[in-house]
């Protein structure tokens, strides 16, 4: 049955159009996130060098029940 349905196929070839695939759409993206983990490294190293004895230490203390 799939031969019947196939058999006059022929492929179409597809050319790239960069105004209408939209080239520049994944670069902006890209652009961003290389920004954003810019920022961010910018923004761990200040918190290091703010902190006493520059230790480098990202996470929040454990909060437990027992705490007032």
């Amino acid at each position: 049955m799939s031969e019947e349905l196939f058999k006059d196929y022929v492929p179409e070839i597809m050319v790239y159009d960069p105004e209408v695939d939209g080239s520049y759409e994944h670069k902006v993206r890209e652009e961003h996130l290389h920004v954003k983990e810019y920022l961010l490294e910018k923004i761990r190293k200040a918190k290091t060098k703010a902190k006493a004895g520059g230790k480098a230490l990202f996470r929040q203390p454990i909060r437990t029940e027992n705490e007032n």
